[in-house]
């Protein structure tokens, strides 16, 4: 499988990254919202050219697009409309806040910073993905 993150603080990015790696995952790696943003451009306009994820996770707050402005990008493209997304935030979010994202912008889960443990977070991300396939 092949995972996407998108995460503007370098050490963040790495660590994640590599974690995927050692769970037998390739990664597709942004460090700002507006590449990403431009990765979808290329991914409309040829989506046999571009590789498609299994599993985006995002950031919410990054420099060009937020995380939660590309996931409502992303569910209107149909090769893109049932695979995952999970934002992160280092940010307090209201109840509120969380439950308009995931209704309003597709977000299926949004994690807190510091991010769960290893084992915890691959054990969380990937029923996070298999949720999202069996639906």
């Amino acid at each position: 499988m092949m995972w996407l993150i998108a995460e503007d603080e370098a050490d963040i990015r790495i660590l994640i990254s590599m974690m995927c790696q050692l769970w037998g995952h390739s990664t597709l790696v942004f460090d700002n919202g507006q590449q990403v943003w431009d990765w979808l451009d290329q991914l409309e306009k040829d989506v046999e050219a571009v590789p498609v994820p299994d599993l985006l996770l995002m950031d919410i707050r990054m420099p060009g697009k937020r995380g939660n402005e590309l996931a409502q990008r992303m569910r209107q493209i149909p090769a893109l409309q049932r695979r995952p997304i999970v934002l992160m935030t280092a940010y307090a979010l209201s109840d509120g806040e969380r439950q308009e994202m995931m209704a309003s912008d597709g977000v299926d889960a949004i994690l807190s910073k510091p991010l769960p443990d290893f084992e915890e977070l691959q054990a969380l991300l990937h029923n996070i993905h298999e949720q999202k396939q069996t639906a």
